[in-house]
């Protein structure tokens, strides 16, 4: 007897300790626990220490009402072009009644996971890759309210559901990337093109100004010189109008001038005017009667001069005489070369102009002039 009693006072305190903890429930925040009195539903424990009837209340299940996130494995799809793509999803949900959520459906979690394969194979099924690759702001609302209209009569709430990833096949990646590669190339000769003809526009429009300016300033140029030359001839020619020279001094003129032209480089063919026998004629009757004329007669003083420029005058005259001869003969040779061979009529011979002037001659002059 005295053994039995200790083992009865222990066997007692061990179903008290029991007993209390059947009886008193803590429940931790953002968690419900639904509580079963005899296999029926009884209450919902709110968090913090709660009372139950010791072996008569059982918690049914403990749910956690946090946000939570789901990761499903990547699904294959088939788009509507027949190609077959791996899609990754990612869900966002809450528990918004634990007790719907407890009798309303057996395995909630599972349930959303089949839900959202089945709704983005819809989805997805109905575009071709390109639009399901670039509309996935419409697939995941699409997909929201679908999910949210469906899970909302087992107490949950979907708050957010993603597309993580479409993964097309390797053979078609290779194609889209040759395709983009290709497109940045054509955007690239595009703006170069671009670039290059701004360039010429630019280079043009700068050559067409500079041609413009040019231009004006060859106008200006040429302007300017034709007056300046216009200017000089008006001034020459009032300086020769003003002096009055008589016919004598132009003819000197004319002599003194022939060499020069005869000297010119490219000259070859030469065309002897009628004029120039008269002019040596003129020259050698003003040089022979030029001590006679009244107007042109030296003064006493003066006779070495005037027999100076006597001897300058006929050796004017004779220099003439000769190159009028030479160029009367190279006229010849060069009718004669083109004409094949054949020999020219001849042309008229000057007439020699004579060293000394005679009186008769110097009348003539005087009468001439």
């Amino acid at each position: 007897m005295d053994t039995i009693v200790p083992i009865l006072l222990i066997a007692l305190a061990v179903i008290g300790v029991v007993t209390l903890f059947q009886a008193v429930r803590i429940v931790p925040q953002q968690r419900e626990d639904v509580v079963e009195r005899l296999g029926r539903y009884r209450r919902t424990l709110k968090p913090g220490p709660n009372l139950l009837l010791p072996f008569i209340d059982s918690v049914r299940t403990k749910v956690d009402m946090r946000e939570q996130v789901v990761v499903f494995p990547p699904q294959p799809v088939i788009t509507s072009d027949n190609l077959v793509v791996s899609i990754d999803t990612v869900l966002y949900f809450k528990v918004v009644d634990s007790v719907r959520a407890t009798y309303e459906i057996e395995d909630f979690l599972h349930a959303i996971e089949e839900i959202t394969v089945t709704t983005v194979r819809n989805v997805i099924g109905s575009l071709d890759l390109e639009r399901a690759l670039t509309s996935r702001e419409e697939v995941n609302r699409h997909l929201s309210g679908v999910l949210d209209e469906t899970t909302g009569r087992w107490g949950i709430k979907v708050t957010r559901v993603e597309i993580k990833a479409i993964e097309p096949p390797p053979s078609i990646r290779d194609s889209m990337e040759k395709q983009m590669r290709a497109e940045r190339d054509r955007r690239a000769a595009i703006l170069n093109a671009e670039g290059h003809k701004e360039s010429q526009i630019l280079t043009a429009e700068g050559e067409k100004q500079a041609a413009v300016l040019r231009a004006d300033g060859n106008r200006q140029a040429r302007i300017l010189e034709a007056e300046g030359q216009a200017k000089a001839v008006r001034t020459v020619f009032d300086a020769i109008h003003q002096a009055n020279p008589s016919q004598k001094v132009l003819a000197y003129q004319y002599l003194q001038a022939l060499p020069q032209i005869a000297n010119g480089s490219a000259n070859k063919v030469w065309i002897v005017p009628a004029e120039l026998t008269k002019a040596l004629e003129g020259m050698g009757g003003a040089l022979g009667g030029l001590s006679q004329m009244a107007g042109d007669s030296p003064l006493p003083e003066a006779s070495d001069g005037v027999s100076q420029v006597e001897r300058e005058a006929e050796e004017a005259a004779r220099v003439a005489a000769d190159t009028a001869r030479q160029i009367h003969d190279e006229v010849r040779v060069a009718e004669a070369q083109a004409s094949g061979g054949e020999t020219p009529a001849e042309l008229p011979a000057p007439e020699p102009v004579p060293a000394e002037g005679s009186p008769d001659d110097a009348t003539d002059q005087r009468r001439r002039g």
